[in-house]
C-alpha cells in the first residue's frame, strides 16, 4: 500500500473537537494558532446550518478561538454551492435560520413558497408544524427535497434536541420522497470545502469526533482521518463500524505538533 503524501491542508469539525458545550477543548487554541501561523490552508466545518460563517467567527472569538470567516465551512454553504451548481438562479422554500437563508440569498436564489424549485430543510430552533405541512405539500407538488445534513439530534445544555435529519424523516414519511443531504457524511461537503481553499484530498486531513459523519466523510473524500476522543465516540465504539480512521488520538492537543 502506497504511503500517503505529507499533510498540507487540515479540515476539522467544530463541536467535540474544538469546543464542547460552548467551552474550548484544551489544545484547540494552540492548534488554530499553529495553523494560522503556518499559512497552510484549513477549514473548520460544522453540519449546523443555523449560523452564518460571520456569526460563528464571532461566537468562537468570544470563546478565545480565532478562526477567520473564510476558514469556516457550514452545511448551509455546502448546500448553497450544490444548488448553485445544479440550478443557478433558482427558487426555494426554506425551513431554517439566517445561516441557510443568507447562503441562498448570496448565490442569487429567490426564497418563495410559490412553486419553488426546491424545498430546503435546515436546522432551526423552532420547527413549525405549519412550515412542515407546507413543505410536504410543495414536495408532493413537484419541488425537489434538499436537506442540509442528516443529523437526527443536536446538542444543547439541557440534552439532545431533534435536528434536521429527524424532521427530514417526518417529511419523507409524509411524502415518500427522500431528501438529498448536502452535509457530512456526504463527501460533497468535503470536496466543495477543499475547492474553496484550493486544497487536494491527497494532501489533506480530516479531524472529527464522530465515526459516522466526520471519519466517514473524510475517508470517502480520500483524506487522511483523525478521530479525537473528546466528543461522542469512545474507543470501544470504533469496532462497531466496518471502517477505521487513519489515526485515533486523545484530543486536538495531540495534533498541534503535526501542523
Amino acid at each position: 500500500m502506497a504511503e500517503r503524501k505529507p499533510i498540507e491542508s487540515w479540515l476539522t469539525d467544530m463541536d467535540g473537537v474544538l469546543i464542547h458545550e460552548g467551552v474550548p477543548i484544551p489544545g484547540a487554541d494552540a492548534f488554530l494558532k499553529k495553523l494560522r501561523e503556518s499559512g497552510r490552508p484549513f477549514l473548520v466545518l460544522t453540519n449546523n446550518s443555523i449560523y452564518t460563517a460571520r456569526d460563528l467567527h464571532a461566537r468562537l472569538l468570544r470563546m478565545g478561538l480565532e478562526v477567520p470567516v473564510e476558514n469556516i465551512w457550514t452545511s448551509a454553504l455546502a448546500t448553497a454551492k450544490f444548488l448553485d451548481d445544479q440550478r443557478p438562479g433558482g427558487t426555494a422554500y426554506v425551513i431554517g435560520e439566517a445561516g441557510l437563508t443568507t447562503a441562498l440569498h448570496d448565490i442569487g436564489y429567490v426564497l418563495t413558497d410559490q412553486e419553488p424549485d426546491y424545498v430546503v430543510l435546515g436546522e432551526t430552533r423552532t420547527y413549525s408544524f405549519e412550515a412542515m405541512t407546507k413543505a410536504v405539500r410543495l414536495i408532493n407538488g413537484g419541488a425537489r427535497f434538499i436537506c442540509t445534513n442528516p443529523d437526527e439530534t443536536g446538542p444543547s445544555n439541557e440534552g439532545p434536541l431533534p435536528a434536521a435529519g429527524a424532521v427530514a424523516a417526518l417529511i419523507t414519511k409524509a411524502t415518500g420522497k427522500q431528501p438529498y443531504f448536502a452535509g457530512k457524511p456526504n463527501p460533497l461537503m468535503m470536496r466543495t470545502g477543499l475547492n474553496a481553499i484550493g486544497a487536494h484530498s491527497e494532501t489533506s486531513a480530516m479531524i472529527g469526533d464522530r465515526m459516522d459523519t466526520d471519519v466517514l466523510a473524510g475517508m470517502e473524500a480520500g483524506m487522511e482521518t483523525f478521530l479525537v476522543l473528546t466528543g461522542l465516540t469512545r474507543p470501544e465504539d470504533i469496532e462497531n463500524f466496518p471502517y477505521r480512521p487513519s489515526h485515533v488520538v486523545d484530543s486536538i492537543a495531540d495534533l498541534v505538533d503535526r501542523v
